[in-house]
């Protein structure tokens, strides 16, 4: 299967606009600077929502710091979880032709993925301790 010259083109643009994103989280911490856009949600209601935090995760995890990243928001755990169960999966699939079956298309574990997510929600935005140390 051939790739075009426009596809090319436009995976090469967009891998090429990845990595200077990429670098800029590298080297400017969101927190610190204001090239960054803040979260609209919590702008319009003052509430946190289940992102909120990212940006200052991927600045902290890009330049190592790990324990500080995942306490900005500590959703990227479920994230890296199902990135990594994915990988394996495509591994398993398309590399060694196995056959094994992705969970994440069951429809009780997507449930359970956005409780996961709505709980979190609701609880990081509980001004009580430890609740509190769900806020970003």
């Amino acid at each position: 299967m051939a790739i075009s010259k426009l596809k090319l083109s436009i995976i090469i643009i967009g891998v090429l606009v990845f990595f200077v994103l990429l670098a800029l989280y590298v080297f400017w911490d969101p927190a610190e600077v204001n090239i960054f856009p803040k979260c609209p949600f919590y702008s319009v209601t003052g509430i946190y929502c289940p992102g909120c935090g990212s940006q200052r995760t991927a600045h902290q995890l890009l330049n190592g710091n790990i324990i500080d990243g995942v306490r900005h928001n500590y959703l990227i755990a479920l994230l890296a979880l199902v990135l990594f169960y994915q990988a394996f999966i495509f591994i398993m699939n398309n590399l060694l032709n196995k056959g094994v079956t992705n969970l994440l298309y069951k429809s009780k574990v997507t449930l359970g993925i956005l409780i996961i997510v709505i709980l979190f929600w609701i609880l990081r935005n509980i001004n009580v301790f430890p609740f509190t140390e769900l806020a970003p």
